[in-house]
């Protein structure tokens, strides 16, 4: 299999304030744990590439990349309470938007199989016309934008399986039916949205779909929700192409949330994705990098996921909570009901 990754030094130059949780030392982490990876070799490395503007004007308004853009050079500089930008900000928030497209390029030339960009700033956060949640540009929604006006792909699914909801994915999105957004995060949470009753509007209801949890859901529980209701909505819509907004913080160390995926459950995460992409669009599925602030939980579950990806094999998950799943998925199937054929067991 050839499994692109993009992952450089160049992405530790955007700093942040010091004890800040999205700081270089992310990428510095995954990058040792790769080194040491003894399979390592079978990884295709591809450089990274800064986006052209038009496709983050694709995405989001002149005015904030305008404002983004003015941060170039500067000093460190706050432009929300959690966001902030250094001298090299701008720069290598291009780059990062910039991978993900020139691996999706890769990917559609079918030069890599499947792939993974390890980059930052995230970007799940970023509206169409602000900066939030540690994210300058949607990194993922300028992909997706891109695969639909440039790649020729008619329609593309974006799972989100951070610990906090793409509010800014959700939002650039959330009127199109060509784009299905569907997200599994902690709730009630920050950024504070993502309730089921969030599910699109005009021509877009019924493709944003939003899993809020409460905290201390485990790998059963996860695997569980997808595969009763991920996996079933992603084979109706039939997209060309899956995109994967990857956050680490469900890790149950993480320091910025309460979820409690450990590497195993990942994994296993990673494992049903790739079935389902090998089922309904020839493999096309790609990875792109958003929380995960614990330096240990975040490079070992990237290391996990790359390889049961690389070379494919299942994880037992114990069962756990059983009482309080099977509440969630009655709750959870009679909202979507309406729209999707979700809820059944076995289904993976």
């Amino acid at each position: 299999m050839q499994f692109g990754i993009v992952l450089d030094s160049t992405f530790t130059r955007h700093s942040t304030p010091e004890g800040h949780p999205e700081r270089p030392e992310r990428i510095g982490a995954i990058l040792e744990a790769i080194e040491k990876w003894d399979q390592s070799r079978q990884l295709v490395r591809i450089v990274p590439n800064p986006v052209k503007e038009e496709w983050i004007l694709a995405v989001h308004t002149s005015e904030h990349f305008e404002g983004i853009q003015r941060t170039a050079g500067k000093s460190l500089d706050q432009l929300d309470p959690d966001t902030y930008t250094s001298p090299d900000s701008f720069q290598t928030a291009i780059l990062a938007a910039g991978s993900v497209v020139t691996l999706l390029d890769q990917l559609l030339e079918k030069n890599i199989d499947s792939g993974f960009a390890l980059i930052r700033p995230p970007g799940h956060h970023a509206e169409s016309n602000r900066a939030m949640g540690f994210c300058l540009f949607n990194n993922v929604a300028v992909a997706t934008e891109w695969a639909i006006r440039n790649g020729g792909l008619e329609k593309v699914a974006i799972v989100d399986f951070d610990a906090h909801h793409g509010n800014g994915t959700q939002e650039i999105f959330y009127s199109r039916s060509d784009v299905l957004y569907l997200s599994t995060h902690q709730y009630p949470f920050y950024p504070g949205t993502g309730h089921f009753t969030e599910m699109g509007e005009s021509q877009g209801e019924g493709f944003t779909v939003n899993f809020p949890l409460r905290a201390g859901g485990g790998n059963h529980f996860y695997c569980a929700l997808f595969s009763d209701f991920v996996l079933p909505i992603i084979r109706q819509f039939h997209p060309n192409l899956i995109l994967v907004s990857a956050g680490y913080d469900a890790h149950r160390s993480d320091p910025l949330a309460g979820m409690n995926l450990e590497v195993e459950g990942f994994g296993q995460l990673f494992n049903l994705l790739n079935s389902v992409a090998r089922e309904i669009c020839e493999g096309r599925i790609l990875y792109v990098l958003e929380g995960g602030y614990s330096l240990k939980a975040l490079s070992e579950a990237v290391v996990c996921s790359i390889a049961t990806t690389v070379n494919p094999q299942n994880f037992p998950i114990q069962e756990e909570q059983a009482e309080e799943y099977v509440a969630y998925r009655e709750q959870a199937r009679q909202v979507f009901s309406r729209y999707w054929e979700v809820g059944g067991r076995g289904d993976n």
